[in-house]
């Protein structure tokens, strides 16, 4: 299993761009680039509550558990 960022899926459907959104959230931009990248490795909860508070959305829409397939 893995933890998957739906953010791009939530800012498309908003139209909300990558820089507007960080500017929302008081978040850098890089930080906000790498989770609609879903190339977070780590996922820190203060960036996960500015997220869910700018997008007024809880943190299981911007997050989501995947299956890994077996190979």
């Amino acid at each position: 299993m893995r933890v998957k960022s739906t953010l791009k899926n939530i800012l498309d459907e908003r139209n909300i761009s990558i820089g507007k959104c960080a500017e929302m959230a008081g978040l850098k931009k890089e930080t906000v680039r790498r989770m609609y990248n879903d190339t977070t490795m780590q996922y820190q909860r203060d960036t996960l509550g500015a997220l869910c508070k700018a997008l007024n959305v809880g943190i299981s829409d911007i997050l989501d558990l995947e299956e890994k397939e077996d190979n």
